[in-house]
């Protein structure tokens, strides 16, 4: 069975009504028969029905034992983080999510629990800096915003090796592409605000557990915390995933097509795509996403400054510039700028997140329409580089 059908058929119908849509159950409690007697839930922080039918639908999706749904993919990421204990040690990525490093330095860390920054796409690199303190591997791949491709199953053997918790964030490539699970890892991550819910109208996190385990703790933190998604939004997600095959099918197409393009610019020094031959980890992207590269394309222009980065986000037209990433609407960000600002500057530069660097979420216009924009984007860069040029040379005369 495709991956679509099992997906469209995993949603349940309605018991009670054979309603097709999962209903919104907007409660707050349930009436129960007595003290401790009721249908399955009874108290909606602890359980509801509609949130249910999403966190089952993606625990299917992820090849899961169970999944929970949470506010934010930062909630997912918080909850999956109080898994362990202080003095305990982090091994990441060092290409991170900016929200995500945040809540690392500045929160566990001052709470006992030390991280580590490294290169994930050579897993010897984590091997390296594992010591008997790591208890969780965290990965993103691909990574945010530079698209780095790490070897999930062979840094789950790491993992294993040293018995400590692997966890992906599958944010980019989403469960149609990439089943970390799969390949080895015991915690998937999601923030569901982007692909899962993909028309850029909700907030939402998702964290997968491999194990009975692991989902026992991730439940406790779940209601003990409290971060939980509202039926709302579990009901928009359910509604975005529904489409979810054919969108990842057309941005992975588009993006592609873009990011060929790129290749041909002058003004692009270099283009960040694992679809591409191009690509570094090009090879391990083609064995674990075979299905297609996903629709998020980062460029470095040759003009590596901030004023460059943002004349280019300032001049599309279709590419939106905003936060986020994953809608039908294309967009563009500056990470530098805007998603990974709270990074360090010289800590994000040796990560690859360069001052002229652009991050694309390629969405479902025409691949066309977006290569003209781009087109005239880089044109006007050209343009205004040239028009610079001329002034400085009529001062330098002048003087």
């Amino acid at each position: 069975m495709s991956i679509a059908t099992r997906l469209l058929h995993a949603i349940p119908v309605d018991e009670q009504t054979g309603a097709i849509a999962v209903p919104i159950y907007q409660t707050s409690t349930y009436v129960q028969e007595a003290p401790g007697v009721n249908k399955g839930f009874d108290y909606a922080r602890t359980g509801n029905p509609t949130r249910l039918a999403l966190e089952n639908l993606v625990a299917e999706l992820e090849g899961g034992h169970s999944g929970y749904a949470f506010a934010s993919g930062l909630a997912a990421i918080d909850a999956v983080v109080k898994l362990l204990s202080a003095g305990d040690q982090i091994v990441a990525i060092d290409d991170i999510y900016g929200g995500a490093f945040r809540l690392f330095e500045h929160v566990y860390r001052r709470l006992g629990i030390d991280i580590v920054y490294c290169d994930t796409t050579d897993a010897n690199n984590v091997a390296k800096v594992i010591t008997d303190k790591t208890k969780l591997i965290w990965l993103e791949s691909p990574s945010n915003p530079t698209l780095k491709v790490s070897d999930i199953a062979a840094i789950s053997q790491i993992a294993k090796a040293h018995t400590c918790l692997l966890c992906v964030d599958n944010t980019f490539a989403s469960p149609i592409l990439q089943r970390p699970i799969e390949l080895g890892a015991d915690i998937v991550v999601h923030s569901g605000t982007k692909y899962l819910g993909g028309h850029s109208d909700l907030i939402a996190g998702i964290a997968v557990a491999k194990t009975p385990e692991i989902a026992k703790e991730l439940k406790f933190i779940q209601n003990a915390s409290g971060g939980i998604l509202g039926p709302f939004d579990c009901f928009l997600t359910i509604r975005g995933i529904e489409t979810l095959p054919l969108r990842i099918e057309r941005t992975s197409q588009s993006a592609l097509e873009v990011a060929k393009f790129l290749e041909t610019r002058p003004e692009v020094a270099r283009v960040y795509y694992p679809g591409l031959e191009s690509h570094p980890n090009y090879a391990v992207a083609k064995r674990q996403q075979p299905d297609g590269a996903g629709g998020i394309v980062a460029l470095a222009l040759t003009e590596d400054t901030i004023e460059a980065a943002t004349k280019l986000v300032t001049s599309t037209k279709y590419f939106k510039l905003a936060e986020s990433l994953g809608g039908a609407k294309s967009l563009l960000c500056h990470p530098a700028t805007m998603t990974h600002k709270s990074t360090p500057v010289d800590q994000r530069r040796a990560a690859g997140v360069c001052d002229g660097l652009v991050r694309l979420s390629v969405g479902l216009e025409d691949a066309e329409d977006l290569i003209a924009d781009l087109a005239q984007a880089l044109d006007q860069l050209t343009a205004a580089k040239a028009a610079h040029v001329v002034t400085k040379a009529g001062e330098l005369a002048l003087a």
